[in-house]
């Protein structure tokens, strides 16, 4: 599943990043696999999204979070 698909208040893990020109700026920013993020809210239209990344909030356009593959917790 994409985190663009994810609904505010769950928690997942970064499975993998898809390839693109902003994978190492995504990766640089703590977005590796295994990461687990929680997404805190989307903007009225879904875009931005806001998601809590080990303690730092992450604000993603919905097409930089299309990039990043994840899977549901299980916390």
């Amino acid at each position: 599943m994409q985190l663009s698909f994810v609904k505010p208040g769950n928690t997942v893990t970064v499975v993998d990043l898809k390839d693109s020109s902003l994978k190492p700026k995504l990766m640089e920013m703590g977005l590796i696999a295994g990461k687990k993020l929680k997404v805190l809210f989307k903007a009225p239209f879904g875009d931005p999204i806001a998601v809590d990344l080990g303690g730092y909030i992450l604000s993603l356009r919905l097409d930089e979070a299309g990039l990043i593959n994840v899977n549901d917790s299980k916390d």
